[in-house]
């Protein structure tokens, strides 16, 4: 009997044990676990006392090309002692493994294991540590470029709400609110002084589930599969955008952990007065951003959660939220 085509498939946790045995001579007491399917698959590999992670990129998300440039940046930022997991090489000194799975070839990459624990509570000093780690990424970033995607307005903004468009019923009061709000980011990116902003290769994802923190206070940066080409704030933005989600909406809760992040950076590295000036806009754009990506991916991700009510209340609860906190824009929300 010919197989049925299949567009996604979760691939055998015991056979990865086995293939990454082989591959990265790794002890017959290998123990493989998944631990985490979406965009991409991700799974715990156990050797004895040493942890690994395998990401299996799902069909067709990243080109082998797009994952060269992902291991050239980390192992830059390797050799620069920046604290971040790493792709290690099998033994044949390749960093990319193709898969046969039943949708297609699949790649996949061996991650150096990010030490301690995902924390969702984090405390000021903490912030200021993360801060400077992020700093100091981009003192090797800034002023770098990779060939991979363009963070601009158009992708940002334009592109992702044409994805949340197929979702999300034209004229209801949130389509109306992500409409007019788009018009006035657009025009708030065109108005920038671009002179002052820094421009690098940037992360895009860094928030407290990419992060790990150690009983010492010692932070790794993980999962850079949304790396990229555009204003090193971003990554700023989009981290206090996460703090204001994660921690209490109340200023008094949420305002001096952003602070000590900020002070952690500039520790390291200046931010300049236009940058500040764009965190909160810039921040909504990713609210943007990322409704895209959980639209594009319906299929093999988000369609357990996504629905027409979900966006209704993720615009309302968090983006017009965000947008209100800042007062941008004109706040009538229409078109």
């Amino acid at each position: 009997m010919t197989h049925f085509p299949v567009t996604n498939s979760n691939l055998s946790a015991t056979h990865i044990g086995l293939f990454l045995q082989e591959k990265y001579s790794l002890s017959k007491d290998t123990k493989c676990q998944l631990i985490k399917a979406g965009i991409n698959d991700t799974y715990l590999i156990t050797d004895n006392l040493d942890k690994f992670v395998f990401r299996i990129y799902s069909l067709n998300w990243r080109t082998h090309a797009e994952i060269v440039e992902e291991i050239k940046l980390l192992n830059e930022l390797k050799q620069k002692n920046i604290s971040i997991s790493y792709p290690l090489p099998d033994e044949t000194n390749n960093f990319i493994q193709t898969l046969n799975a039943p949708e297609g070839n699949r790649y996949a990459v061996l991650f150096t294991y990010a030490r301690g624990e995902k924390l969702h509570i984090i405390s000021a000093e903490t912030h200021f540590r993360i801060g400077q780690l992020m700093a100091q990424l981009h003192t090797v970033t800034n002023n770098l470029k990779l060939s991979r995607v363009e963070y601009t307005p158009e992708v940002i903004l334009i592109d992702s709400l044409k994805k949340v468009s197929n979702f999300l019923t034209a004229g209801t009061e949130e389509m109306n609110f992500m409409l007019s709000a788009q018009k006035y980011l657009i025009k708030e990116f065109e108005n920038v002084d671009t002179s002052q902003i820094r421009k690098g290769i940037v992360h895009l994802d860094i928030w407290f589930d990419n992060i790990n923190v150690t009983e010492e206070n010692e932070i790794t940066i993980f999962d850079f599969d949304f790396c990229g080409n555009g204003w090193l704030c971003l990554d700023i933005a989009y981290y206090i955008m996460q703090l204001h989600n994660v921690e209490k909406y109340e200023p008094k809760d949420y305002q001096p952990k952003v602070e000590s992040f900020i002070k952690g950076y500039e520790s390291i590295t200046p931010i300049s007065k236009e940058e500040k000036r764009l965190i909160p806009m810039l921040g909504v754009s990713l609210y943007f951003f990322y409704l895209g990506i959980q639209c594009q991916r319906y299929d093999n991700w988000s369609n357990s959660f996504l629905s027409e009510n979900y966006l209704k209340r993720y615009i309302n609860g968090l983006v017009k939220r965000y947008y209100d906190i800042y007062k941008l824009g004109d706040n009538k929300y229409t078109t």
